[in-house]
C-alpha cells in the first residue's frame, strides 16, 4: 500500500512537471509548492469540465459579466485606493501566498480571500465588494498593482481548484505591460477581461512608464461531478482560507499566515545563508526535503 501511494505521488508530480510547454528545471519543480499539492491538483485536472489549456474564454463564465459591465465603477474605487496608498505590499510577514512578489514591486489590496469580504474592503470600496460578493464562483479577489519596472518571476500557483481572472482597470494598454502563460503572451487593456489557468507556469512584467491596476479574482474551477465540486469547496474553505492576509489590523489573518509570521525568521536565515554559501544552503534544503520524504515513506 505504501508503495502504491508513493508511486501515485511520484506520477502526479511528473504530470504536473510535464504539463504545458514551459517547465521549471527538475530541481526547482521538486521543491516547488505545486509539488506538494500535485495529487490533489491531478484529481482536479481529471474531473475538470473545461479542457486543460493555458487561456480560457471569459464568455464561458457568464456569471462574471457584471464585473466587466461595471468596470469603470470598479476602476474609480481602485484609483481611490491607489491615491490613498492602500494598494501596497505587506510590511509584515503575514502573506504566505504572495510574500515573494513584494520584492519585485507587485502590490495588492484584498477584497476577499476564500471566505467573507475583508472589513477594510467593505469600508473603502463598497461597490466593488458588493459586485464580488454577488458572484458565488469568485473565491478570492483583490486589486493588484504592477508599477513601472515591476515584474513577477516565473511560477506556478500551488492549487488547481480555481482559474485566474484579470479585468484591466487602469493599464498602459501597451504590449510592454504583459503576462505570459505557458509561453503565450497577453497585454492588459482597460475594460477587457482575460482568464487563464494559473497552474501553468506564468510571469508578468511592466516595462512601460505607466502604472497598471487590475481586478484580480480566483474563480472556482467547474468540475464534472457534484462530489468533486464538494471536495474542492471543502478544501478551499478549510485549507486555502488559512492563507488569508489582512489589509490592515481590522482584517482577519488566516492560521497559515499566523504560523508563517512565526517561522519567517527561518526563511530569512535561509536567504542570508544562500547569499553567503549556496552549496551549504542547498545541502540543508535537500536534507530537509529528504527527511520529510523518508517520514512519508516510513509512516
Amino acid at each position: 500500500m505504501k508503495l502504491i501511494i508513493v508511486s501515485l505521488y511520484v506520477l502526479s508530480i511528473a504530470y504536473v512537471h510535464l504539463r504545458g510547454r514551459i517547465r521549471h528545471k527538475l530541481s526547482r519543480q521538486l521543491s516547488d509548492h505545486s509539488t506538494f499539492l500535485a495529487p490533489i491538483n491531478c484529481f482536479l485536472y481529471l474531473f475538470s469540465k473545461i479542457p486543460n489549456k493555458p487561456y480560457l474564454d471569459p464568455a464561458d463564465f457568464p456569471d462574471l459579466s457584471p464585473l466587466q459591465a461595471n468596470w469603470q465603477e470598479i476602476r474609480a474605487e481602485g484609483q481611490n485606493l491607489l491615491r490613498a496608498g492602500e494598494i501596497k505590499r505587506s510590511d509584515q510577514y503575514d502573506d504566505v501566498g504572495f510574500n515573494s512578489f513584494f520584492k519585485t514591486g507587485w502590490k495588492r489590496f484584498y477584497l476577499k480571500w476564500y471566505g467573507d469580504s475583508h472589513p477594510s474592503a467593505t469600508k473603502l470600496c463598497p461597490r466593488t465588494t458588493e459586485l464580488v460578493q454577488s458572484i458565488g464562483s469568485i473565491k478570492a479577489a483583490m486589486f493588484a498593482e504592477l508599477p513601472p519596472g515591476s515584474k513577477l518571476v516565473r511560477h506556478r500557483d500551488p492549487y488547481a481548484g480555481s482559474y485566474r481572472y484579470h479585468l484591466g482597470l487602469d493599464t498602459p494598454n501597451d504590449e510592454g505591460c504583459y503576462i505570459e502563460v505557458d509561453g503565450e503572451r497577453y497585454h492588459w487593456r482597460d475594460g477587457e477581461a482575460v482568464m487563464f489557468d494559473e497552474t501553468y507556469i506564468h510571469y508578468a512584467e511592466n516595462t512601460t512608464q505607466q502604472n497598471r491596476i487590475i481586478l484580480f479574482c480566483d474563480i472556482e474551477r467547474p468540475l464534472k461531478y457534484r462530489w468533486a465540486t464538494a471536495f474542492n469547496r471543502w478544501f478551499s474553505r478549510n485549507v486555502m482560507s488559512a492563507a488569508g492576509a489582512p489589509n490592515d489590523a481590522g482584517d482577519k489573518t488566516g492560521g497559515l499566515n499566523r504560523f508563517f509570521g512565526k517561522v519567517y525568521k527561518v526563511r530569512l536565515r535561509g536567504k542570508e545563508l544562500k547569499k553567503r554559501n549556496r552549496t551549504r544552503y542547498y545541502l540543508e534544503k535537500w536534507a530537509i526535503f529528504g527527511g520529510l520524504l523518508a517520514i512519508i515513506v516510513l509512516i
